[in-house]
């Protein structure tokens, strides 16, 4: 890549540093849930309208998703991805401003060389990581199509070159009995809350028999009024977590038959609701991540390898990686003995070190697509890297 088209890039982006900040500090003041992104959505959108690009909000199905693209001279196509929503009580304990934020930042820094970049930018505002599968949808809407290639950065204790990933599926368990008085007649009553208490404890037995990497976990939202009323409806919400989809696909019947035999012991009714889209793991596309990490690193940062960090999440990323070549690498915005979804995350994400991690964000992420639009060879190895690897991840 031309030396100078990475002095306009960097040069814009700090340019704009402060304004940046600005947004992602507002996002992060103001935290909201999944598909209910209304300010974040409308802030963004402003930002980019004020450097003169055209803005559709509502797109792909999604009310707060948005879009907007660079057009340069005919060549791939390269997606920005932001994500903006938070976690119920904690806030942004993802550092979801920062994601924004960056994705932003790289669309502005690459908005000064798009007319010497072959090839077209678009920024997409992705709703609903947290929960719903926002990505899944707005893909099923049409978002990725005709896309060559997916970057995005997330925020963490320590730089990474890619997210330890496995698949999820949510689902909602809802348990139907009879209320009574619970001490003057109990014989009257079915305890929703038993039913759901005994499919909790047959999934805790069933952990002993399950991959290492699986995993399944869940919460009460629901159980009952008051000590003296036999419960008459209980809910629960659980995560099964596995490797790939296959074993997902394989586990989840393994989880549903607990639902059914809480509901059989106790002589309740159960809902299963599974929901409509399953996270997939993380396809990295290796050529792509690469690039953001040569780039990551004249920055001053020093990257770990995935296996370091232990452990594995989730994102609706992963799902976009099965469809286009897709990174997802992660940039220290806290310390690293500070975990993502919890609280203290949340006040680094809006601290000055998190600023940081947006603006190099933006860089990395400006300059990795820089480099794919200009790079025919970067081009073909993505390509083949993602043919190759698709089904084996």
């Amino acid at each position: 890549m031309d030396k100078s088209i990475r002095r306009s890039i960097v040069a814009r982006i700090d340019a704009l540093a402060d304004d940046l900040i600005s947004v992602s500090r507002a996002i992060h003041a103001k935290p909201e849930l999944a598909f209910k992104e209304h300010f974040a959505c409308e802030l963004l959108s402003r930002t980019l309208s004020e450097h003169d690009l055209a803005v559709t909000t509502g797109v792909y199905s999604l009310e707060t998703s948005f879009e907007t693209t660079l057009a340069g001279a005919r060549g791939p196509t390269v997606a920005l991805l932001a994500e903006y929503d938070a976690l119920p009580g904690i806030g942004h304990a993802c550092g979801h401003n920062l994601i924004a934020t960056a994705a932003l930042g790289a669309t502005l820094g690459l908005q000064a060389v798009s007319a010497e970049l072959p090839g077209t930018v678009k920024l997409l505002g992705t709703p609903a990581e947290e929960k719903g599968g926002g990505k899944e949808l707005m893909a099923r809407a049409g978002a990725f199509d005709g896309i060559d290639a997916a970057l995005m950065i997330h925020p963490a204790g320590v730089n990474l070159t890619t997210m330890p990933c496995i698949c999820v599926a949510e689902v909602e368990v809802v348990y139907h009995g009879r209320s009574a008085h619970a001490s003057a007649m109990p014989h009257k009553g079915i305890n929703a809350l038993d039913g759901l208490l005994l499919a909790y404890q047959a999934i805790s037995n069933l952990r002993q028999h399950i991959r290492d990497q699986e995993r399944i976990h869940g919460i009460v939202t629901e159980g009952g009024q008051a000590p003296n009323i036999v419960p008459e409806r209980a809910v629960g919400e659980f995560y099964v977590r596995a490797v790939n989809e296959r074993d997902l696909a394989a586990l989840k019947p393994r989880v549903q038959a607990c639902f059914e035999a809480g509901a059989k012991g106790s002589g309740c009714e159960v809902e299963v609701n599974w929901a409509n889209v399953d996270y997939l793991d993380l396809n990295t596309n290796w050529p792509l991540a690469e690039t953001f990490q040569r780039h990551g690193e004249a920055l001053g940062r020093e990257f770990l390898t995935p296996e370091k960090l232990g452990g594995a999440g989730s994102t609706d990323m992963g799902n976009v990686s099965h469809l286009v070549p897709s990174i997802h690498p992660m940039l220290a915005a806290a310390p690293p003995k500070v975990v993502i979804h919890n609280p203290e995350f949340a006040r680094w994400a809006g601290s000055e070190m998190g600023d940081l991690a947006a603006l190099d964000g933006a860089k990395t992420l400006a300059l990795t697509a820089a480099e794919f639009l200009l790079d025919k060879k970067l081009q073909t190895a993505t390509r083949k890297a993602f043919n190759v690897s698709k089904g084996l991840s």
